[in-house]
């Protein structure tokens, strides 16, 4: 099942966003795909938002990884150095843990992710205008896309 929103303004992809982080619980896994400029970052600082972070949120392309304090801690990866790595950065313990996960170019480490998660491609069409495809993986990330598209 495949799901597609198309947003016409950056404040729609902010209220989609938050609107997400009050759905998830500990151990989701939230997959971002998009080229340079889509909006994958500006998503994740909507969903941390919501998620009551109150720090700072900014693309961890250098250190990777960033753990927020929330109503859940999130996990916030940028594995787009990772590529062509096998590197195991202890991907069960972020996973599996008590935090919520948003992996920023998640093909990249492909199969090291988990077996169900939504996976979410942004296109960018214009300046402001965003294709939005959520992939659910699993029978809970299908409900999960149910109740946030509602």
């Amino acid at each position: 099942m495949i799901y597609e929103k198309y947003i016409d303004t950056l404040e729609e992809t902010q209220v989609l966003a938050i609107r997400l982080a009050g759905l998830v619980h500990p151990q989701y896994t939230i997959t971002l795909e998009g080229d340079l400029g889509a909006g994958k970052t500006t998503f994740t600082q909507s969903f941390a938002k919501g998620l009551g972070v109150k720090r700072t949120v900014n693309s961890p392309t250098f250190t990777i990884m960033k753990q927020y304090e929330g109503r859940i801690p999130l996990n916030h990866l940028d594995v787009y150095r990772l590529a062509d790595s096998d590197e195991d950065l202890g991907w069960e313990e972020i996973f599996f843990g008590d935090a919520v996960t948003v992996v920023e170019w998640a093909h990249l480490i492909d199969e090291d992710l988990p077996e169900e998660r939504l996976a979410i491609e942004i296109t960018r069409i214009d300046e402001t205008k965003r294709k939005f495809i959520l992939k659910p993986i699993g029978e809970k990330y299908i409900r999960l896309c149910e109740e946030l598209l509602k």
